[in-house]
């Protein structure tokens, strides 16, 4: 069987069908928000409509002058419907600003909400192969200008094509050889602004994975901080983060020239098609061609005509910054789980909890050695089994394999003779208790934390569970007891409170399968014998696999598996290993030596 490779990001160039899916997929984020899009482009048509009438009202008011005092009344007349206009104009504004811009934002949450719910989905696998900080970055930073072209992107589609048909549409009715002068220099500045975006979006494309670098690395530097200020390494973190730093600005700069350039050119091309209609109007005047109220009316024309060319242009930024975003967010969204319910899983409670692996093979990627290979093993119901061996001898991938957190590559892993493929991953994981080497504690308060075993346990519950796992007396110790907050990761507690904390979490889940990773591994000598006593009152009845190098805390176990490259060394009783004076015997010997 092979196995998938769930880190890999592809960067080729989009075929034509991910292309249409990815439209697809972008434009579904209006699906909820199909009414407040209807009137966000009512809102804009308006805008569009009122910006027009404006310089119609403005001719008619300037052909009344020459009528004098007499056309006074129609003058005031216009006055006032310009009024209106005006009015009508800034409701609409102010509807589409604010309203466009929350449900632009509510659409860029529901995409941080769906790539956040799909990143819980991803196997070990995915998370071995990727740095946290680029992955954060994709949840930030690429939807961040997304928002706002959601929200632009249709409104100003709107308004640029009422203006630029209607403004052309007056151009024309009022001089058609200057309207069509003006309209043979647009295919040129489509050219150079096609141009300028290309490069642009290739160096917000380049400037963005830099920004994940720099996430990753602050990550990395600030999650080991204690390493690094213990090692009197800060000058070498700084240069890495400059570094880093660096190749963000080089990407910036890239970014900023054909920016520079982009906008240059455009502001440059629409002066001088203001310019030029200034002064052939002026000649046309002259020569009696054109009324002074019909160049008045162009210029305002021509001001209308070039708004939806300058919106057109913050468009197309908004359009290069947001696909590059889509895209990089899109390609999450595309790398599928390798771990996934089968079509025919069902929800599942055990009976005694019996496992069974079934000539189990397992490595972690196509191109390295099995971790385990033909692995075989019957672990009886309510039975405690110790798993010891040398580092890289499998024992924590076997544990990890039967809540699923890997996908076997052949063979079968069974409980109560059911396939754990079977198994609704929810109700498997839900079925088993683990406290793992590196004990992970979230920020929040102590009692937050282990709820998170249980969430609707109650305090006594709670309270019961901390005792059991020798946490209740420093828990009452610390300033607020249970409400105490204990910072990201638990910064504030030793490891030893932190692992108990850990422990007293798989206590109030009750679970009827425990696995424990060097469970007891950070307590002190007197700690660790209490947590010993409840760990057997808590496994009995309950089929419990322990890794453990300190073998002094499997004594009590059922059956001791030691672990080699061929798998199965030794297996038996502490007593019997020991004297047998086998490969078990010779580990428990080198350790009482050190």
């Amino acid at each position: 069987m092979t196995m998938a490779m769930p880190g890999a990001i592809t960067r080729a160039r989009p075929a034509a069908s991910l292309r249409t899916r990815r439209v697809k997929k972008f434009l579904s984020y209006y699906r909820p928000y199909r009414l407040w899009l209807a009137a966000d482009l009512a809102a804009s048509c308006l805008i569009a409509s009122t910006t027009l009438a404006l310089p119609i009202c403005t001719n008619l008011i300037t052909r009344h002058l020459a009528m004098g005092t007499a056309a006074s009344g129609a003058i005031a007349t216009l006055g006032g419907v310009m009024i209106g206009l005006v009015a009508l104009q800034a409701l609409c504004t102010a509807f589409v600003d604010y309203q466009g811009h929350i449900v632009g934002a509510r659409m860029e949450g529901d995409m941080r909400a769906e790539l956040f719910a799909h990143y819980q989905k991803l196997s070990f696998a995915f998370y071995d192969r990727q740095r946290v900080g680029q992955l954060m970055a994709r949840l930030t930073v690429d939807p961040l200008s997304l928002g706002e072209l959601y929200h632009h992107g249709p409104e100003d589609i709107v308004i640029a094509a009422i203006k630029f048909a209607g403004a052309l549409a007056i151009l024309f009715w009022l001089d058609a050889a200057l309207a069509a002068a003006i309209l043979a220099v647009l295919p040129p500045i489509a050219v150079y602004a096609f141009h300028y975006n290309r490069r642009m979006n290739r160096a917000l494309r380049g400037a963005r994975d830099r920004v994940g670098d720099i996430n990753a690395q602050v990550e990395d530097t600030l999650s080991g901080i204690r390493v690094v200020q213990a090692f009197a390494n800060e000058a070498l973190e700084t240069g890495k983060f400059a570094a880093a730093n660096m190749r963000f600005l080089e990407s910036r700069r890239d970014g900023y020239r054909a920016e520079a350039l982009f906008y240059t050119g455009m502001t440059a091309f629409t002066q001088l098609i203001t310019v030029g209609v200034i002064v052939f109007g002026a000649l046309a005047i002259l020569n009696r061609a054109m009324s002074l109220a019909d160049l008045l009316t162009f210029v305002l024309c021509v001001a209308i005509l070039i708004d939806p060319i300058q919106r057109m242009v913050n468009l197309a930024r908004l359009y290069q910054d947001g696909a590059t975003g889509f895209s990089r967010f899109a390609e999450m969204l595309e790398i599928a789980p390798d771990i996934l319910d089968a079509p025919h899983a069902h929800d599942w409670s055990p009976g005694g909890g019996a496992i069974a692996f079934d000539n189990v093979s397992f490595r972690y990627r196509d191109d390295t050695p099995h971790v385990v290979e033909h692995f075989s093993l019957a672990i009886a119901a309510g039975e405690t089994v110790a798993l010891v061996g040398a580092s890289g001898a499998g024992k924590t991938t076997l544990c990890a394999l039967i809540p699923r957190f890997y996908e076997t590559g052949a063979g079968e892993i069974r409980i109560d003779g059911t396939p754990i493929r079977d198994i609704q991953l929810a109700s498997l994981r839900r079925h088993i208790g683990i406290v793992q080497q590196d004990t992970y504690l979230f920020a929040g308060t102590i009692a937050q934390n282990l709820r998170y075993g249980r969430p609707d346990a109650s305090d006594d519950e709670l309270v019961a569970a901390a005792k059991n796992a020798q946490a209740h007396d420093f828990i009452t110790a610390l300033p607020n007891g249970y409400d105490t907050e204990i910072g990201q990761r638990g910064v504030t507690l030793s490891g030893g409170q932190k692992q108990r904390l850990a422990i007293a979490r798989v206590f109030l889940r009750d679970p009827p399968i425990l696995i424990l990773d060097e469970a007891t591994s950070a307590l002190d000598n007197e700690s660790e014998a209490a947590v010993q006593r409840a760990l057997q009152r808590l496994a009995r009845g309950r089929t419990t696999l322990i890794i453990a190098h300190r073998l002094s805390t499997i004594r009590h176990a059922g059956r001791i598996l030691v672990l080699g490259e061929q798998g199965i060394v030794e297996e038996g009783r502490h007593d019997d290993l020991l004297a047998a004076g086998g490969a078990y015997a010779r580990l428990y010997a080198a350790q009482r030596m050190a």
